[in-house]
């Protein structure tokens, strides 16, 4: 299913490795956010509520049904048996007009990595993967991050680590050039960071004073709690696990290899610049002072000096304010310090 201007229309059908590159591409993007820093998005509209190849895009409320179940994520079964609403394309655009598209077929479960180029309306594809894998290896794991963490600086809603790490993880596994304790450090984060809204407990117990004999908590025992977590901490260990029977496809003709690249550089570019940008380079000395030391508490004097400079970017003052996740704290320090991307994090494991 693909939501187009309000209209739902079936998505083009998965393509497996060895059939047609180029697919049909729109976006589908996750919103409903409440920033830590007190800046609420509205439930249903994306920041900024444009519709451009770049710009973010009213939210698909069946991504976010789909992204609070469990069986989601873990392919335990199929999402759903209703062929109307069997296939969905998520598009997340990066920068220079270049999006990552992402096809899932929600009754076998299926899915198929694009990348959509700034000429074109059609995703060439990156790779495809059965239901019980195994993935392919379509990003290199900076790669992924570095285009998550620019898609979380251009949209709000999507913070890093978060559901694009989540969705498009399996398609840059763990290789020999990775450091694996930081790549498992991200996932992590991204998956715990999947939250979901839970009823408060009804009270229980009797309503008037019980006889002591039955006066105990074995007599009126409490109902379970539900975990606002979708993924239990032993879930996520498992689903985070390096898995070394990934797929090579990189190698393939069809893969562009170039377009790629050119969409790695300027995301690379995107951020390198953001120390020079208009806020962020008169606390660069602190961002700088943080990652030399490694030392988190002085965060929370970063985040001061940025509001008194006038920095209002939701992103940013999200992802350095309480309860700070140190994944999401460790890039943006990263970033206004124009470090290498992971060289905070490496220091916090």
């Amino acid at each position: 299913m693909q939501l187009v201007s309000g209209v739902a229309e079936a998505a083009p059908q998965l393509v497996r490795e060895g059939g047609h590159p180029e697919q049909l591409g729109d976006r589908l993007l996750l919103g409903g956010v409440q920033y830590r820093h007190g800046v609420t998005r509205v439930s249903g509209v994306a920041a900024g509520g444009g519709t451009g190849q770049d710009g973010p895009v009213p939210v698909s409320e069946a991504l976010r049904r789909l992204a609070l179940t469990t069986g989601f994520w873990t392919a335990d079964s199929a999402t759903t048996d209703d062929a109307d609403q069997r296939e969905m394309r998520v598009t997340f655009p990066v920068t220079g007009g270049y999006a990552l598209v992402l096809d899932l077929d929600l009754a076998t479960g299926e899915r198929s990595l694009g990348l959509r180029g700034p000429a074109s309306s059609e995703p060439v594809q990156l790779g495809w993967a059965p239901a019980d894998g195994p993935y392919p290896a379509a990003l290199r794991w900076w790669e992924l991050d570095l285009c998550a963490r620019v898609i979380a600086w251009e949209d709000p809603t999507l913070p890093h680590p978060g559901l694009v790490t989540a969705l498009l993880s399996p398609f840059a596994p763990v290789t020999a050039e990775d450091d694996e304790q930081t790549v498992t450090a991200v996932r992590e984060a991204a998956y715990r960071s999947l939250r979901r809204e839970v009823a408060p407990v009804v009270p229980h117990g009797p309503e008037q004073t019980p006889l002591p004999l039955f006066a105990g908590d074995d007599w009126w025992p409490a109902p379970p709690a539900e975990s606002p977590q979708v993924l239990d901490e032993a879930t996520i260990a498992a689903i985070t696990r390096p898995d070394w029977s990934f797929r090579e496809v990189r190698g393939g003709s069809r893969f562009p290899r170039e377009a790629l690249a050119d969409l790695v550089r300027r995301a690379g570019e995107h951020l390198r610049l953001v120390p020079h940008q208009q806020w962020y380079a008169d606390t660069w000395p602190l961002a700088r002072q943080i990652l030399d030391t490694g030392d988190l508490r002085r965060i929370p004097a970063l985040l001061s000096a940025l509001t008194e400079t006038g920095c209002d970017h939701p992103t940013v003052l999200d992802a350095l304010s309480e309860p700070l996740v140190p994944a999401e704290a460790c890039w943006m320090v990263e970033t206004l310090a124009g470090a290498e991307p992971g060289a905070l994090l490496r220091r916090q494991l």
